[in-house]
């Protein structure tokens, strides 16, 4: 099945920085924090926890602000010229990364679900 345009902007944005940014993305398998419990407290903004996936919040956060600073026409010639090429080595390896880390998947889709849901209703591009 073809991955739709949004996701593929998402994994190359994901490989292009995880490549350029100063930490690593998790090996596959391995969690950076244990679950939460179920009926764990939101964390304290006044507190500076570290997050358990510095350079995925980095991507996302990027990711988050391409979307918001993008016009709707920026977004869909960015479809359109996307449309048919193959994937890059360091988007399959995001990919990868995502796929066997289901903690890190969760987190990255949490962040960048609404945003980018948001700008493409706005754009017309979903119901």
């Amino acid at each position: 099945m073809r991955q739709g345009w949004s996701q593929r902007l998402l994994f190359v944005t994901l490989a292009v920085i995880a490549l350029l940014g100063s930490g690593h993305l998790a090996s596959p398998g391995a969690s950076a924090v244990p679950p939460a419990p179920a009926l764990a407290q939101p964390p304290d903004p006044n507190t500076s926890a570290p997050q358990p996936y510095p350079v995925m919040n980095r991507i996302a956060d990027k990711l988050i602000q391409k979307y918001q600073t993008s016009s709707c026409q920026q977004l869909s010639e960015d479809r359109i010229q996307r449309q048919g090429q193959p994937r890059s080595p360091e988007e399959q390896r995001a990919i990868a990364v995502l796929h066997n880390d289901p903690q890190m998947r969760q987190a990255f889709i949490n962040k960048v679900a609404g945003p980018i849901a948001n700008k493409m209703f706005e754009c017309g591009m979903i119901p």
